[in-house]
C-alpha cells in the first residue's frame, strides 16, 4: 500500500538515465517515453554508450531526438574503453556537433579477463584523463561564442564560449577494484581537478551510504554536486541482477519483501515507495538533487518522484512528436 509522508522541504531538482533501444518496438516505445520524462522538466536526460563505441548510433540518434524536440538538456555518456585518443576526439566531436553539450564521463569496465596495461584497453587510463579529453575538445570546437549587435547588420559581438556540463561516476560503497577509501575519494578529487562539474552516485540502498560518502567527499576537497543514483527495483529478478552487476550488499529488508509479494502490482509498489523513502531521506540530508534510473519506462520513476513530494514541472513540455529514433538508422 502506498504510504503518505511529508513532501521533500524545497524544490529538488531531478534527472533520468536511458539506454539506447535495441529494436524498432524499442524505439516507438522509447520515444514516448522520452516524452513523459521531458514534459516533467528533468535538469537533464542522459542516454549510456556501450564501451568502444557498440550503441554509437543509437546513442547519439536518442540524443539528438532529445535536443530537438525537447528543451531538456541531453548528456553523452563516454567511456574509455577501447578507444584511442584520435578515436575519443572524434566521437566527442560528433557529439558537439549534434548539439550536445553534456557528457557523463566514464573509465568503463574492461573486458574480463584483461590486464591493466593491454592494448586493446584503450589510450586513455582513467576518467578523469577523459574529462581533460571532452574539456579541450569542446574549447577546440568552440573556442568563443558570437552574438549579432542590434542596429548593426553583419556585427558580431564576441562572448564567452558555451563550457561543456561534464559528469562523472563516484561510489558511496567503494569502486569494486578501489583498494580503500582514501583511493575513491582521490580518484574523485582528480576527476573535478580535471574539469568535472558533477558527480552521479552508483546506486545504493541506504540514505547513510550517501550522506556518509558526501561528507567524507566534502572533507576531503569535493566540491561539486554529488547527485545520488536512485535505481527502483520493483521485482526480485531485477534486484538479484542489479546486485551481481553492481558488487553492492543485498538490502534484506527490500529482498524479503519483493520475494514474498506475490503480485506485480505489489511488488512494484514495494519498490516505488522504497525509492520514495529513500529520495525523501537524502533530500533532507543534503542532497543537491536526484537521479533516476529510468529503465527506458517513465511510470515507475515518475510515481516515485510524485510519493517523495517532488513536484514535477510543465514549463518543459514536448514541442512536436518525438521522432523514433530508429527509422533511419541501426540500433545497438
Amino acid at each position: 500500500m502506498t504510504t503518505t509522508e511529508p513532501a521533500c522541504p524545497r524544490r529538488t531538482p531531478f534527472s533520468f538515465e536511458l539506454y539506447p533501444p535495441k529494436t524498432l518496438d524499442g524505439g516507438l516505445a522509447l520515444a514516448r517515453t522520452v516524452e513523459h520524462l521531458a514534459a516533467a522538466g528533468p535538469e537533464f536526460i542522459s542516454v549510456t554508450f556501450g564501451a568502444g563505441g557498440s550503441s554509437r548510433t543509437a546513442s547519439l540518434d536518442v540524443l539528438r531526438s532529445i535536443r530537438t524536440s525537447t528543451s531538456v538538456d541531453p548528456m553523452a555518456h563516454l567511456t574509455c574503453v577501447g578507444s584511442t585518443h584520435a578515436q575519443a576526439s572524434r566521437l566527442i566531436k560528433d557529439f558537439l556537433d549534434a548539439g550536445v553539450h553534456s557528457f557523463l564521463a566514464l573509465r568503463g569496465d574492461p573486458p574480463a579477463g584483461a590486464v591493466e596495461g593491454d592494448a586493446f584497453l584503450g589510450d586513455l587510463g582513467s576518467a578523469a584523463e577523459l574529462v581533460q579529453l571532452i574539456g579541450r575538445v569542446s574549447a577546440e570546437h568552440e573556442p568563443y561564442a558570437e552574438g549579432s549587435l542590434v542596429g548593426l547588420p553583419g556585427a558580431v559581438q564576441l562572448g564567452r564560449r558555451h563550457r561543456p556540463r561534464i559528469a562523472v561516476a563516484a561510489f558511496p560503497n567503494g569502486h569494486p577494484r578501489s583498494r580503500s577509501t582514501t583511493q575513491d575519494l582521490d580518484t574523485l578529487l582528480a576527476k573535478q581537478a580535471a574539469g568535472a562539474t558533477l558527480a552521479i552516485t552508483q546506486l545504493f540502498f541506504h540514505a547513510d551510504d550517501y550522506l556518509a560518502f558526501a561528507e567524507r567527499a566534502r572533507r576531503h576537497g569535493v566540491t561539486m554536486p554529488i547527485l545520488p543514483g536512485v535505481m527502483p527495483i520493483t521485482s526480485p529478478a531485477r534486484l538479484r541482477r542489479v546486485l551481481e552487476l553492481s558488487g553492492e550488499a543485498l538490502p534484506s529488508d527490500l529482498a524479503i519483501a519483493l520475494e514474498v509479494e506475490p503480485d506485480e502490482a505489489g511488488r512494484i509498489d514495494i519498490g516505488t515507495d522504497y525509492s520514495a523513502r529513500l529520495i525523501r531521506d537524502v533530500v533532507a540530508g543534503g542532497a543537491p538533487g536526484v537521479h533516476l534510473y529510468a529503465f527506458n519506462q517513465h511510470r515507475t520513476v515518475l510515481d516515485v518522484l510524485h510519493r517523495a513530494g517532488i513536484p514535477v514541472q510543465g514549463d518543459r513540455t514536448v514541442r512536436h512528436p518525438i521522432p523514433d529514433p530508429l527509422t533511419s538508422k541501426d540500433a545497438r
